[in-house]
């Protein structure tokens, strides 16, 4: 049996990894798929003060109390940021590090550094739609969502704190020490920022480069493909 943690990105929950989860229990494994501070059905905590050391002590937090390790590591999008910070402080504990289609960040930068939506337009919709802290969900259509979800995902995506775009990560070298490393890119939506965080990787020697031929929100569109591709990362 291997134990998954599975972090979802901006604007979502632990709720859109559920059909992931299903799969992999169905095979035997454990998974857990927890909601970060002030989204999803936490999103009754939503405040100025979170941020991305928020979300990483989030993890941190999962993994202390469930005593977990030796586990799968998968963070999706804005979830690469918080499974750098989570991998760079217990690299001992995580058998495989996965990035679903996300940010792949290096010591001090944050995601406005990295990313095609610039931070003037961040920090405007929050000042307009967000009480100037709260940055709007992106249309599912954008992430071209497949047509049978992408009404729910709009429902169901909340608000994201905007500092945690805003924080740049501290890093020490500690992601580097997790022996499996994975990057999948979802090839079929456009435009993306991820492609130069995947070709990055994909001729390094320590790291396992893969695409899969869908829209940004992989678990939602090929929930067992990737299933199928997560247990071949252990």
């Amino acid at each position: 049996m291997t134990t998954f943690v599975l972090v979802h990105g901006a604007w979502l929950g632990g709720w859109c990894y559920k059909r992931v989860a299903q799969q992999l229990q169905r095979a035997g494994h454990e998974a857990y798929r927890p909601t970060l501070t002030g989204l999803g059905e936490r999103a009754h905590l939503m405040s100025p003060s979170i941020n991305l050391d928020t979300h990483i002590a989030d993890i941190l937090g999962v993994i202390q109390w469930e005593e977990l390790s030796d586990f799968v590591l998968c963070g999706h999008s804005y979830g690469g940021m918080v499974i750098s910070g989570v991998a760079d402080k217990i690299p001992e504990k995580i058998r495989s590090l996965v990035y679903l289609d996300a940010f792949l960040p290096e010591n001090g930068q944050s995601i406005m550094d990295i990313t095609n939506q610039g931070a003037a337009e961040m920090r405007a919709d929050a000042v307009q739609n967000g009480d100037g802290y709260k940055l709007s969900p992106i249309p599912a259509k954008v992430f071209q969502v497949n047509k049978h979800d992408a009404g729910w995902v709009d429902a169901v995506c909340v608000k994201h704190p905007l500092a945690c775009m805003e924080q740049k990560i501290v890093l020490t070298g500690g992601c580097d020490r997790v022996k499996k490393r994975t990057y999948i890119l979802a090839t079929g939506w456009t435009p993306t920022p991820f492609p130069p965080f995947a070709a990055a990787v994909k001729s390094d020697p320590n790291w396992r480069y893969i695409t899969i031929d869908c829209g940004h929100d992989v678990m939602l569109d090929r929930p067992r493909e990737l299933a199928d591709l997560l247990l071949t990362a252990v």
